[in-house]
């Protein structure tokens, strides 16, 4: 039975790697179509989204048959039910990787990618969500607790675009719902940084039974 567990575990935490490179895959593909203007990547990123979606009821489906017949205890209950935490963040970082493509697909901003740190924003998210999953893979508890200081950059960020597109309405070089739209990006990129924290969580208290 131990065998089976083990095998099953280690099923577990392959399925949330790919899980994992997908949330990267989509969030990398939603800046592109905004960083290249190009609408039809929005169909991509809705794709990878339905992927993660399925995942996360794989693993739901998975975390739920080892805790019924494994009746697992102490550590190894706190990390199944952990990674029953994380698929729901893990799914709310495709849905708002989609949202990006969604308005990307809607609007143009080429004159705009390359004043804001948008971009920038996207690369820590993305590294944000790798270490995360990476801690929990790993049961590596400094590499979870990296990841709740990686999100003081994104936030930085998103209050250096904010400011930067407070700047573009002063000197009259955006439009306004644009500039509402290019915001919602950066506050998209934020709560995904926050949900990869949020993960980070859950890979601390699994392997330390404390819950941050």
């Amino acid at each position: 039975m131990r065998k089976y567990y083990a095998a099953q575990l280690s099923t577990l935490n392959t399925s949330l790697i790919q899980m994992g490179a997908l949330c990267e895959d989509a969030i990398s593909s939603a800046i592109q179509g905004f960083l290249e203007n190009d609408p039809e990547i929005a169909k991509k990123v809705s794709d990878i989204e339905m992927e993660i979606d399925q995942f996360e009821r794989d693993i739901e489906r998975l975390c739920m048959r080892l805790l019924l017949m494994q009746q697992p205890v102490a550590t190894d209950l706190r990390v199944v039910s952990s990674a029953l935490k994380m698929i729901s963040d893990l799914e709310r970082i495709g849905d708002q990787a989609y949202d990006i493509a969604d308005i990307t697909k809607n609007n143009s901003f080429r004159d705009y990618g390359g004043k804001l740190d948008i971009k920038e924003m996207a690369k820590a998210t993305i590294g944000m969500v790798t270490d995360s999953v990476d801690s929990y893979v790993k049961q590596d508890l400094e590499l979870a607790k990296k990841v709740a200081k990686e999100d003081d950059r994104v936030d930085e960020l998103f209050l250096r675009v904010r400011a930067e597109l407070l700047e573009l309405i002063r000197k009259d070089s955006v439009d306004s719902e644009d500039a509402f739209d290019l915001l919602m990006i950066a506050k998209y990129l934020e709560r995904i940084g926050d949900h990869a924290v949020n993960v980070s969580e859950w890979v601390i208290y699994a392997i330390t039974g404390d819950h941050v």
